[in-house]
């Protein structure tokens, strides 16, 4: 089922195990400090325990099913990361070639362990280095609302997908559905995020650790403590809801990632669905539930 790749590697990496082909990962629609903030915080926090990832997983590929990515099929992950959720693909695809231009992809090679069927590739999306319409199925979770043109970075996925396969992404929403009060919050929150994204790495990660405990904890026990109560419904309304059952090392990572990227850009489901369509996907479906918002689109 996998494929050759369509140029050759600049160089082959031996890693703890398997090896790892290494490609550019320049290009006109990639920013180098994202790309190097992203390794620095997958690097940090890499340790997703199985159970973990099932827990994320089942929030995340709600939407998922056996005609949308199955044994029979050949995919892709853009953007892996630590390699979580390829983690998870694993046990629904025949093969995945997963692909990041950070040093994250080393994480993803120990998380992943001994697991066949997957390959690692450190490219971006610009140098993806296999041919168009290769794979029945490609996702990009949580990465193409940190790229500047992210209409472009959607095209130059799908364009990897074969015609009748699917597409799967996450992108940030732009809280359209929020009261005031909550999206008065978050542009607070931004203008902490635009100084802290600056600072040096391990500054960086100190100060955030420091922002999940001041700022997110607090929200996140009075979440906790209005479902405790049986004011469930009131709870959902809160900000940071999403984080009720979540462990400290995710409010962490997160933290990390909400203060730590200097470039993120957020979409109504309008915008979503357009984006979707001007790639060629049809059969669109976004998940009415939280993380806002996950869709899939299958190529025409």
């Amino acid at each position: 089922m996998r494929t050759e790749y369509n140029q050759q590697p600049l160089k082959i990496i031996e890693g703890k195990n398997r090896e790892i082909a290494i490609f550019s990962t320049e290009g006109k629609n990639i920013d180098a400090e994202v790309v190097r903030s992203f390794g620095d915080e997958w690097l940090k926090f890499h340790d997703f325990s199985d159970q973990v990832i099932e827990e994320c997983a089942a929030e995340y590929f709600d939407i998922l099913n056996d005609t949308v990515v199955n044994k029979n099929s050949y995919a892709l992950d853009i953007g892996c990361g630590t390699g979580r959720w390829t983690k998870y693909l694993t046990q629904k695809a025949g093969f995945i070639e997963a692909i990041d231009p950070s040093n994250a992809i080393f994480a993803a090679d120990n998380l992943l362990g001994k697991i066949e069927n997957v390959r690692l590739t450190q490219a971006s999306i610009e140098t993806i280095p296999f041919n168009d319409e290769t794979f029945d199925f490609a996702m990009s979770v949580g990465v193409l609302h940190h790229i500047p043109d992210t209409q472009q970075a959607m095209k130059d996925c799908v364009k990897k997908i074969k015609k009748g396969g699917y597409f799967y992404c996450y992108l940030y929403h732009n809280l359209e559905t929020r009261g005031w009060w909550f999206k008065t919050l978050y542009n607070l929150s931004n203008l902490i995020r635009y100084p802290v994204c600056r600072l040096p790495t391990p500054i960086k990660k100190f100060v955030c650790d420091i922002l999940a405990i001041v700022i997110y904890m607090p929200l996140v026990l009075w979440v906790r403590f209005l479902v405790l109560i049986g004011l469930r419904s009131v709870a959902h309304k809160m900000p940071l809801s999403a984080y009720n059952n979540k462990s400290f090392f995710i409010i962490r990572n997160d933290a990390l990632d909400k203060f730590g990227t200097r470039l993120e850009q957020r979409f109504s489901k309008k915008q979503v669905i357009s984006m979707m369509q001007n790639c060629g996907l049809t059969d669109i479906v976004i998940s009415p539930l939280s993380p806002f918002y996950h869709v899939t689109g299958r190529k025409l």
